[in-house]
């Protein structure tokens, strides 16, 4: 489930469709929520769809930790890729406002989270973009992402926050300890899915730009 203060709007025929605020969004505000309405297409499932139907599925669904592809049933599946996003997914299962975002600005987040299989290109002109994506940036940048979710999400308890009661009673408590304990941050890390089914321990740390996806 997507924030309510934004909007879909049409960008070019190139990159097609994003998401834009409509208000302005604190940093710190759960902008985005995998909630129980959201499809869940299992591998087998995906295998059993022609090629046509993956090529549509690939377009609008990320892979989670569990190797499903989710298919957002709002407009959420239209944000687009940004190297220097403003909001990023998180290891609670919801993407977050990593800098305040202004009415009018275009939602954007990390895509390199999204357990990609195959190396996707970007159309970005702005200079530190990585002008291509792909399955070992996870590994590369989660220390980053870390990073900027630290300094950013002891802000979750100082803003208005219209996507919480979506989220679950786990991710809550979760969400309260971590308010009072700092060392039970649950890293992004935790996204990742790993085919071969290893440990999956959480891993803590201390520590214009789109995708073509219309």
């Amino acid at each position: 489930m997507i924030h309510p203060n934004t909007r879909l709007q049409f960008i070019n025929p190139t990159i097609g469709y994003g998401v834009f605020a409509t208000a302005d969004i604190p940093e710190g505000t759960i902008v985005y929520v995998k909630d129980s309405l959201e499809l869940v297409i299992t591998p087998q499932d995906y295998a059993g769809h022609g090629p046509e139907m993956r090529e549509v599925v690939d377009k609008y669904s990320y892979i989670d930790e569990n190797g499903d592809r989710i298919v957002s049933w709002d407009f959420a599946k239209y944000v687009n890729h940004c190297c220097n996003c403003n909001t990023i997914s998180t290891g609670y299962g919801f993407e977050m406002a990593i800098r305040p975002i202004k009415a009018g600005e275009q939602i954007t987040d990390e895509y390199g989270i999204f357990n990609l299989d195959e190396p996707m290109d970007l159309v970005c002109p702005s200079a530190g973009c990585r002008k291509r994506i792909g399955p070992g940036d996870f590994d590369r940048h989660y220390q980053d992402w870390d990073a900027k979710i630290l300094r950013s999400i002891g802000r979750l308890s100082q803003v208005d926050q219209p996507l919480l009661p979506y989220l679950t009673e786990a991710t809550r408590n979760q969400l309260d300890v971590l308010a009072v304990d700092p060392d039970s941050y649950k890293s992004v890390y935790a996204l990742k899915y790993h085919a071969a089914g290893p440990d999956r321990a959480t891993v803590r740390s201390n520590g214009v730009h789109h995708t073509i996806k219309a």
